[in-house]
């Protein structure tokens, strides 16, 4: 049985996540290239964690 994982916006923030890292300008490239093949203007929450997890 595969258990449901809560979304990442209802999700608490894990504790050595006191700040937050910037997006290099090839990540965010790569999130809006995501956002615009699903039909989206700008990238959501899910376009930037992706782009925040491939590699620099």
């Amino acid at each position: 049985m595969t258990t449901t994982r809560k979304p990442p916006w209802k999700r608490p923030s894990p504790p050595s996540a006191s700040r937050p890292t910037a997006l290099t300008d090839k990540q965010k490239t790569a999130a809006r290239q995501r956002a615009e093949q699903a039909g989206r203007r700008y990238p959501n929450l899910v376009d930037n964690m992706w782009a925040a997890r491939q590699p620099e």
